[in-house]
């Protein structure tokens, strides 16, 4: 069984929630998009998986029969207290599969889990999905596999490749971590409140990794400045981090790339290439 928008409206009404924007808080209420979200995720039976904002448990109730573990993190204790009482009238089967955390989630921590996550299935809230997205990609490097549902427009920048009109730093970052790909759309009449904006569905899984004598650190920030500048050729952008645009030139040059594309022309790979020519 899933929440439909009379069990949502009865949970708001109980637990006195007024849902905010500032928070994110859109409560998914289409059992259809619940399990087109669980398939997409392409989840095995012993997966652990990490849901971050599960609210009201929407997602949650469609997660639990198909793995071994779902951990809950919400910034909410109305919504942690309030869970396991909602999987055990609706799926009570699998409650014992259920560990609902008070936390942020940029605050999480391997030591906070008794079982490292083996994948991310969230509906993010839209104010904060890059940040949690990469905090939690770089914290826990048993993550193999990610489907989020973001703003669209996020979306089309996470799944973005370079030359891509919405190819930016969260892109190359992401990136990274994994192999992107950017699936449907969804529709805004399934969350209640109906949201401003359309969402989207991003699947990524992990890639090894990236073989290199800089740091992921090392390599963000350079993206960060090739981006923080990017209607300046890379020769210009990246010269306050290099000593001055010469110096960048040669390091660009030692790379094996143009001085004078842009930064949204450069993908991972030649970040990473050009971080050792700027190290």
């Amino acid at each position: 069984m899933l929440l439909g928008p009379a069990e949502i409206a009865e949970l708001l009404k109980q637990l006195d929630v007024k849902p905010t924007k500032k928070l994110g808080q859109n409560f998914l209420h289409d059992g259809n998009i619940v399990r087109k979200i669980v398939k997409s995720a392409q989840l095995e039976p012993t997966d652990i998986v990490l849901e971050v904002g599960p609210g009201l448990g929407s997602l949650t109730l469609g997660l639990l029969p198909e793995v071994s573990q779902v951990v809950a993190v919400d910034i909410d204790q109305r919504f942690i207290d309030q869970l396991p009482a909602t999987i055990a009238k609706f799926e009570p089967e699998f409650s014992n599969r259920l560990l609902a955390i008070h936390k942020d989630a940029m605050q999480l921590e391997t030591m906070h889990l008794p079982n490292q996550p083996t994948a991310l299935v969230a509906n993010l809230p839209y104010n904060i999905s890059v940040p949690v997205i990469l905090t939690l990609m770089a914290k826990f490097p048993t993550i193999e596999k990610l489907l989020v549902m973001v703003q669209a427009e996020v979306a089309d920048r996470l799944a973005a490749t370079a030359g891509d009109a919405a190819y930016g730093a969260p892109s190359v970052k992401l990136q990274w971590f994994m192999d992107v790909q950017r699936l449907a759309n969804i529709a805004r009449p399934v969350f209640i409140p109906v949201p401003n904006v359309d969402s989207g569905l991003v699947s990524a899984t992990r890639k090894p990794e990236i073989e290199t004598f800089v740091t992921r650190e090392q390599v963000f920030k350079v993206v960060d400045a090739a981006f923080n500048q990017r209607r300046k050729m890379l020769r210009g952008a990246l010269g306050s981090i290099a000593g001055g645009s010469k110096a960048a030139e040669a390091a660009l040059v030692r790379a094996g790339i143009d001085p004078t594309l842009r930064g949204e022309m450069l993908d991972v790979m030649q970040y990473v290439r050009l971080t050792e020519a700027l190290n």
